[in-house]
């Protein structure tokens, strides 16, 4: 009797490891957290064995990607000020409805957001 209690608790047991795993995993895949980020080299890959690219048309492909990361990234420090003062005038005009209690509270949900987007690297 006691072999099979144990057989049922460490099934019960398993099963609770399974269970939470997949729930973990499908809300970490489907907010986003768990998400690959662009790998060039494995984008680059696939074209070549997809396409069958040659090595002059490889590297002009690099190139390419290249050329758009830059300029990817000149547009993104371009506009990025736009998004900021668009963002803080979106704070200012919440922090007019307010009264001054929830005017504190808010103020903490603001420092609170901002760390959090500095750790990220936001």
């Amino acid at each position: 009797m006691t072999r099979r209690a144990y057989l049922y608790f460490a099934l019960i047991f398993l099963f609770g490891i399974i269970v939470g795993a997949a729930g973990m995993y499908y809300y970490a895949w489907h907010t986003g957290h768990w998400r690959r980020s662009f790998d060039r080299e494995r984008a680059v890959a696939h074209l070549r064995h997809d396409l069958g690219l040659s090595d002059a048309q490889l590297n002009q492909v690099r190139q390419i990607l290249d050329d758009s990361d830059k300029r990817y990234t000149d547009l993104q420090k371009q506009v990025e000020p736009q998004f900021h003062a668009l963002h803080e005038q979106t704070r200012d005009r919440i922090r007019q409805i307010l009264s001054p209690e929830q005017l504190g509270k808010f103020n903490e949900i603001v420092r609170r957001n901002d760390e959090a987007r500095k750790r990220r690297g936001s």
